[in-house]
């Protein structure tokens, strides 16, 4: 019997909900990830889309501090996971995993195990979260997220943002920390998350909605994404 690799996926909030749920994408999502159970399990980090963000603008005008703003974000990361287990067909009847003791027992005996952010951290997200599992499990670390790689500028808002297919770990950090920490914030991944990868070592993709991608990436063929690893 072959012993299954695991991965690590941080499922970007947008994805999820970006203003409302992309019942189309997940269901996609869904197919490429139960395909791909043959052979690998999946961790599943969810992010907060939408509804974090709601939360977060409304305590910021209410003159709530960055503290409690990002527990509200934690907590709409945890009721995507929650949803994105019922969306799989799962109950567990442990819950939404909180922290890497509990994700152990759950990917013991299951395939796929959905959870949020773990714990409030200072300067985190969801990304950092994800990074954390990937250091240590010993995992690659995938990020699907609303554009298809990282680019030098946003391409969202630039038509002539170049795409960077592959990327140092020490040069990714570097980009990262160039964007000031905010909850909520749209960045492909946060500068703790990217801190981790470097420190840790841990081979990075960032992939876009296109699911042709994921699944292609974990079946060795050619994928557009990019890559952070060296």
């Amino acid at each position: 019997m072959v012993k299954k690799r695991l991965a690590v996926i941080s499922l970007g909030g947008s994805l999820i909900i970006p203003g409302e749920v992309d019942i189309k994408f997940l269901k996609e999502f869904k197919k490429t990830i139960l395909k791909n159970t043959k052979n690998w399990k999946f961790i599943i980090v969810c992010g907060g889309g939408s509804i974090a963000r709601k939360y977060i603008s409304a305590l910021d005008k209410a003159g709530i501090g960055e503290k409690l703003q990002s527990l509200s974000g934690i907590s709409a990361t945890r009721m995507n996971a929650r949803f994105m287990s019922y969306l799989f067909a799962s109950n567990p009847s442990q819950g939404i995993p909180h922290n890497l003791k509990a994700l152990e027992k759950s990917i013991k005996s299951r395939r796929i195990v959905f959870c949020g952010a773990l714990r409030y951290k200072p300067k985190q997200t969801s990304d950092s979260t994800s990074a954390e599992i990937a250091s240590h499990f010993k995992a690659p670390f995938i990020n699907l997220t609303n554009v298809d790689g990282l680019y030098d500028k946003n391409p969202l808002n630039s038509k002539n943002a170049k795409f960077i297919p592959e990327i140092s770990w020490k040069e990714f950090h570097k980009i990262a920390n160039n964007h000031g920490f905010k909850p909520g914030q749209h960045f492909v991944l946060d500068q703790t998350a990217s801190k981790i990868i470097m420190k840790n070592k841990i081979t990075t993709y960032i992939l876009g909605k296109n699911l042709n991608h994921l699944d292609n990436l974990l079946n060795k063929r050619k994928f557009k994404g990019t890559v952070i690893a060296k």
